[in-house]
C-alpha cells in the first residue's frame, strides 16, 4: 500500500513534517509512506486557473494524491483553525477527481488542537466519503525539534504505535476495497 503523508505546515522545521517522516520510518512490510511537504509551493487557489491552465505544482500534487492508496494528514492549528496553505491545497483538489473516494486518516502532532481537528474532520469528510475518524493517532511532539521527534519515533513503544496506526489504515483500505 502506498500512503501519501501530507504535512499541513509550510514551516521548514515543522513538527508535523518531522512526525510524518517518523511515520515513514516505522512503516510495516507492505506499506510505503511518501511525505509531501509542499503546501508553501502551491499558488493561491483560483478557479480561473483550473483545467488546462492548472499550474504545474498543482498538477504534480494532484498526481501524487492520485497515485496513493491512502492519505495521512498531519496539520498544525493556526489561530484555532486550519493553516491557509493546507486549506489552499485542499481547495485545489476539491473540483478534481484525485481526492474523491480516497481513504484519509489523521496523525495529530499535539496534545491539544481540537479546533483544527474539527476543521479537518469537516473539510476532509466533505471531499471524500472515506475519511476515517477512527483511524487516528495523537503523538504529542509540541516544542520538540525534528531531530528529537525522529528519535522519539524510533523508540520501540512509539515505533510500534506508528506501525499499528499504519496497519489499521491498511486493514481499512483493504476492507473498503472489498466493500466497493
Amino acid at each position: 500500500m502506498k500512503v501519501l503523508a501530507i504535512s499541513g505546515s509550510a514551516r521548514r522545521a515543522s513538527t508535523n513534517t518531522a512526525l510524518l517522516h517518523g511515520l515513514a520510518a516505522c512503516a510495516p512490510d507492505g506499506v510505503r509512506v511518501e511525505v509531501w511537504a509542499g503546501v508553501a509551493g502551491l499558488p493561491v487557489f483560483n478557479p480561473d486557473e483550473e483545467g488546462d491552465r492548472t499550474p504545474v505544482p498543482v498538477r504534480e500534487f494532484a498526481a501524487q494524491v492520485a497515485a496513493a492508496d491512502a492519505i495521512v494528514v498531519s496539520c498544525p492549528e493556526y489561530v484555532h483553525a486550519l493553516p491557509g496553505g493546507f486549506k489552499n491545497a485542499i481547495d485545489w483538489l476539491v473540483s478534481r477527481e484525485e481526492i474523491i473516494g480516497k481513504p484519509v486518516a489523521l496523525l495529530h502532532a499535539s496534545h491539544r488542537g481540537e479546533d483544527v481537528l474539527a476543521d479537518l474532520r469537516r473539510v476532509l469528510a466533505t471531499v471524500t466519503e472515506h475519511f476515517w475518524t477512527d483511524v487516528f493517532l495523537t503523538v504529542p511532539v509540541l516544542r520538540k525539534t525534528p531531530e528529537e521527534i525522529g528519535a522519539m519515533c524510533r523508540a520501540p513503544e512509539q515505533a510500534a504505535a506508528l506501525a499499528e496506526f499504519l496497519t489499521s489504515l491498511q486493514r481499512r483500505v483493504a476492507s473498503a476495497a472489498v466493500a466497493d
